[in-house]
């Protein structure tokens, strides 16, 4: 069965860097990415990567800050998060789907899910 584990997260000041990881087992995927779910807001794509690695996405207000990067041969997802922001502040999941329609949009399909993981970017 589908398993995807996250580790990393935590508390961070501004300007600050954290990784995320995420382990998938039990499939193979088109596509891998991440999310995230403010305190009251929507979750929302943060950024995702085709597992050819030829196609990627980042949402506007992450690009030139997180990095999306996979491993293959481990099943393994990061996300490199640089020059945090308190607006980066929510509860981050990663997300796998099996088809790769949809993945890449601003409102991407996932079949799979991590548990979550806190992210606080304090002032």
């Amino acid at each position: 069965q589908v398993q995807l584990v996250q580790s990393g997260g935590g508390s961070v000041q501004a300007g600050g860097s954290l990784r995320l990881s995420c382990a998938a087992s039990g499939g193979t995927f088109s596509a891998m990415g991440w999310f995230r779910q403010a305190p009251g807001k929507e979750r929302e794509i943060v950024a995702a990567r085709s597992r050819s690695g030829i196609s990627t996405y980042y949402a506007d207000s992450v690009k030139g800050r997180f990095t999306i990067s996979t491993d293959n041969a481990k099943n393994t997802v990061y996300l490199q998060m640089d020059s945090l922001k308190p607006e980066d502040t929510a509860v981050y999941y990663c997300a796998a789907t099996t088809s790769f329609a949809g993945a890449m949009t601003p409102t991407g399909r996932y079949n799979y899910w991590g548990q979550g993981t806190q992210v606080t970017v304090s002032s």
